[in-house]
């Protein structure tokens, strides 16, 4: 099976070729190029480096979010396009959880951290246990303050992963057991989105084109911000 993912989640943008046995091609950019420029290149390429065209892909797999809304917009238009017009399975995967991936063969806690600014962070915590990624909490908002008082409380080590890593970090310098993901992994990489969405394509656990949906966590900061001049109260 031939899985191509995309991640478009933040700032850079990502696409692999991810089989059963192997990360065929993987393809990752954090320029100053938006993802509309990038994204639809960066597939092309990785299906021509990995010798296959869009005739060989069997499902597609995308960050369905959290993440930018205008980031997460682009690469689900582009999944919807794709996978439209060869009726191909998709699988949306959370950016947090393809974030826990990326530490696959880790020991301890991956505490995925995505900055989602106001002094808070897109956030989930996995466990890592002989190669298993193990979801510990649902995908959240959360104050920074608020998350470091629960990882006060574990007595294993916790890798800080994702673009908020190094705020988090920063603001918890009590906390012996933190650490930081290696860089090379730090941050999100479709390649981890295309092996953490397998299970679902090899159980039949997919929707189609029309049904794959975004998820933001949050309303857009322009209606945030509009409601709270309203004087209404935030969720």
């Amino acid at each position: 099976m031939n899985i191509l993912a995309i991640d478009s989640s933040a700032k850079a943008a990502s696409a692999a070729v991810v089989s059963e046995e192997a990360v065929l091609a993987s393809f990752h950019l954090d320029v100053k190029l938006t993802h509309s420029q990038t994204l639809m290149p960066m597939c092309q390429q990785v299906l021509a480096c990995a010798g296959l065209t869009m005739e060989d892909i069997h499902g597609i797999a995308v960050s369905k979010g959290p993440g930018s809304f205008t980031g997460l917009r682009i690469g689900m238009a582009a999944v919807k396009g794709l996978a439209f017009a060869k009726n191909l399975p998709c699988v949306g995967v959370s950016t947090l959880k393809s974030l826990a991936y990326n530490l696959q063969g880790f020991e301890g806690i991956a505490c995925a951290v995505m900055d989602a600014r106001r002094n808070q962070v897109y956030n989930a915590l996995f466990a890592l246990r002989d190669g298993a990624v193990s979801r510990l909490c649902e995908d959240r908002a959360i104050s920074v303050e608020e998350l470091k008082a629960e990882l006060a409380g574990f007595n294993q080590p916790v890798f800080l992963v994702g673009d908020g890593a190094q705020l988090c970090l920063r603001a918890m310098p009590e906390l012996p057991r933190l650490r930081l993901a290696p860089l090379a992994v730090r941050t999100a990489r479709a390649a981890s989105v295309g092996v953490a969405a397998l299970p679902d394509f090899l159980s039949g656990n997919t929707v189609d084109a029309e049904t794959l949906m975004p998820a933001y966590l949050r309303l857009p900061q322009a209606q945030r911000e509009l409601l709270e001049r309203e004087g209404k109260t935030m969720k």
